[in-house]
Formats: C-alpha cells, structure tokens, sequence
C-alpha cells in the first residue's frame, strides 16, 4: 500500500501520518507540505521532527518493510505533483493540504485560490493519470537498464498498477454557511457559503463528484468540524485564548458568547479518516454506460456541540490545573464580550449519523480530556 499524505506537517496531517506508522506492516507513504508562514513554522517543524523520530523508532528492530519520506512543496506546483505520482505508485491519496482560516480569507484571497482550487485541481489530474504517468516514468528508466530481467520486472510491476484507488480529501463544516438547522447534515443545501475559504471547500466537493463521474475515481469528502488538541493550530480559538492569556492579554468571545462549537478532538479524526481511507466508495456503472459517481461526502464532529463560555471555563480550568496559569489568575478581567465576525457562523453541530452507519465511527474523547492533553502539551512545549 502506497500512500500520499498532502499537509502531512500540518496539524491533521502528522496525526495522521503518526497512525499510519503504527498500522502499516509494509508500504511508502509519502508526505507533501509547503511549510508555508500562516502560522509558526517552528511548529510544522515540530510535528516532522515527531514523525521522524517516531517512524526511526517504529522501524528500529523490525521486519516490517515500510518506507517514509517528506517533500517539502505544493500541490500547486503540477510538476512536482506529477513526479510524485510518477514515482511513487499510489494506492491511497489523502489531500489534507489547504490555506485554512475563515478570517484570513478575507484578507488573503489568493492563497484560497492557489492552494485550495488550483491545488486540489492538480491532485484530481494526477489521480485521473496516475497510470500513465507511473508507465511513463517506467518506460523512462527502463530505456537506461540494461538487464532484461530488471526491465522485465519494472514493466509487469507497472502493468499490475491499477491506479489510485481511494481519493479522501478533507472539506469543512463552513461549507454549511448560515444555515439555521442544526445538527448540520450532508443531505443539507450547501449553497450559500459566507465565506470564500468555505466557497473553495464546497468547490473541492464538486470537482471531485465531477471526477469521480467521468474518470471513475472513487473519492470521500470529509466535512471537519472545529478539529482541537495537541501541536494544533495556533490560529485557532482555544490555542490563540491560551498564547494571550499566557501573555495578559485580553480574550474576544464572539457573538457575546452566544456560540456552539462542534469541537472534535484530533485523535477522533484520525480514527474517522482511516476507517474512511480502507473502504472506497463502490464503482458501479450506470444506464448511461457512465460510471455512477464513487463519490461520497460525510460530517466528522464531535457531536455535541459546546457553548463558547462553557468552552472557555473548561479550558481555564484545564490550563490552571497544568500550571500553564496561575490558581489565583483573574479570568474576568481578561475576558471581552465582542459582536459575531465576518464569515463566522453562531452555531456548528454535525450530524455524524452516516458515519456511525457506514464505518462505525463514534467519537471518543470528551472536551475536558481533549483540553486537559492539550494544556499538559502546552506547558511542555513551551515551558518545560
């Protein structure tokens, strides 16, 4: 089993890449990441070196035949993305690589478009010409062997690639936009996003119900909902509260507090992912002599969504209990009531019923575990 991981320094992604190293007895998997600056790079840099160290360990003393490797670039570059798929025969692709963030979105607009159209553009060509792509760069080195048994190896090893079989790209609950009825399900009208990062989220799923129509490429969307925990993102709002509380800053609490959040620990997602990854929508063909669509969309959340104060008191409460912050530390006085922001939705709550369905996945981890590993890291990290 070969595997492309895309966004593998990335928070879900070197979680992911973790999983799969205790998992797979034999394979490649392959991580892409540009490493771009939206936020600390020291952190990406953090999560590769875990990797490392982890895969160095894993393979220490085994017999298992599992190989690793990390390309630092873009799936916006269609030159390296094809010379990964021709030189690497993958079975499974995983696109975790995006421009994340709702906010930056409004600022930064062309990053949206390069990474999250152009880029996962790229990645539906190259699963659509996976074959022949691999059969070029199989012809290509087999014209410089000169040992027929080698050439005649290389060519029937080509020949018995069947292609990528499973496509697993990750969406995100924004492409729910304003809707008011709660739990959001996938059977839901996403047509009305608020934000042009959940505009480019709700285009990847097009494309690739396109994709799987025309090319027959099985492929599942991920609809994530508020992902948290460990090395996550800083960006996001538990990890930004704690870096300005730590600093004596002072907390916004959106829409006067009058928020749900669907916050799903990463632990959970990664479990979600994989179950999603071993089992590929089915290909069938329909009366038009077409594929019908392998093409599947699902909700992954915690499924209970919080209150942003209630949130917010758990985590004080976690981050006091790890000696991030002081007993006596005065939370009120750090803390703003601000009005609802642009592109920023009151309420987001998955239904996950379809997931539970098909693959059994339930959700584990409560927001006070999640938090509580969280704030250990935290201390760890940056005051150990």
């Amino acid at each position: 089993m070969n595997i492309l991981v895309t966004g593998s320094a990335g928070f879900i992604g070197a979680n992911l890449v973790k999983r799969l190293f205790t998992e797979m007895a034999e394979g490649t998997i392959i991580g892409l990441d540009n490493l771009n600056n939206y936020y600390d790079v020291s952190l990406k840099e953090y999560r590769l070196k875990e990797l490392d160290t982890l895969y160095e360990a894993v393979i220490a003393g085994s017999t298992r035949n599992l190989h690793y490797m990390f390309v630092k670039g873009s799936i916006a570059d269609k030159e390296l993305v094809n010379r990964l798929f021709s030189d690497n025969k993958f079975d499974i692709v995983v696109n975790l690589a995006a421009q994340a963030g709702v906010r930056y979105s409004i600022e930064n607009p062309d990053a949206y478009i390069e990474s999250n159209i152009l880029g996962f553009y790229n990645i539906l060509e190259a699963c659509r010409h996976a074959k022949d792509l691999v059969a070029a760069h199989s012809d290509t080195n087999n014209s410089q062997l000169n040992n027929s048994e080698q050439t005649l190896n290389s060519k029937l090893s080509t020949l018995n690639y069947r292609g990528v079989q499973h496509l697993v790209y990750a969406s995100s609950s924004s492409v729910y936009g304003g809707n008011k009825k709660v739990p959001f399900s996938v059977d839901d009208r996403v047509d009305n996003p608020v934000s042009l990062y959940a505009a480019t989220k709700k285009s990847n799923e097009l494309f690739a119900h396109c994709y799987s129509k025309l090319y027959d490429i099985p492929t599942t969307g991920l609809r994530f909902f508020t992902v948290y925990g460990p090395a996550g993102r800083p960006d996001m709002a538990y990890f930004g509260f704690t870096n300005k509380l730590v600093k004596g800053e002072t907390i916004q609490i959106y829409n006067y507090g009058n928020c749900r959040r669907d916050f799903t620990y990463v632990d959970d997602i990664v479990e979600g992912i994989v179950r999603v990854m071993a089992k590929a929508p089915e290909r069938k063909t329909g009366d038009d002599g077409l594929p019908i669509p392998p093409y599947k969309v699902y909700n992954i959340g915690g499924g209970q969504p919080e209150n942003l104060l209630d949130f917010v008191q758990t985590l004080q409460e976690e981050l006091v209990r790890a000696g991030v912050l002081p007993e006596d530390y005065d939370f009120e006085a750090h803390k703003q009531l601000v009005p609802m922001q642009p592109g920023d939705v009151p309420t987001t709550y998955a239904d996950s019923t379809a997931l539970e369905r098909d693959f059994g996945f339930v959700p584990k981890i409560t927001l006070r575990e999640g938090l509580r590993k969280f704030a250990e890291w935290y201390k760890s990290y940056y005051n150990p």
